[in-house]
């Protein structure tokens, strides 16, 4: 829990779940992250295994993140997280 506990972790991860993302892109995704919220909770996901970053030797540099197999064993539970989160707003609504 602790992995996806960090605010916005757990949007960062789900960002990634499709496959490599750049820092551009995840920030398009989760629009209300500041850029340094962001680069702190990649660099803490990266820490921790859960994704890793490659810089491509482009001109200018580009940096892709991409979930790790480990990172990518998370996705089942954001999932169920996810379908809870919607019955729940289903109940809300009766």
């Amino acid at each position: 829990m602790a992995v996806i506990a960090g605010a916005w972790a757990p949007n960062v991860i789900w960002s990634l779940r499709a496959g490599p993302r750049r820092f551009s892109e995840l920030r398009a995704d989760i629009p209300p992250i500041s850029a340094k919220v962001l680069s702190t909770r990649l660099s803490e996901l990266e820490a921790r295994g859960v994704l890793v970053r490659h810089v491509r030797r482009t001109s200018p540099p580009s940096t892709e993140y991409e979930l790790t197999p480990l990172g990518a064993e998370l996705i089942p539970a954001l999932d169920a997280i996810v379908a809870v989160g919607h019955r729940l707003k289903e109940l809300e609504r009766v």
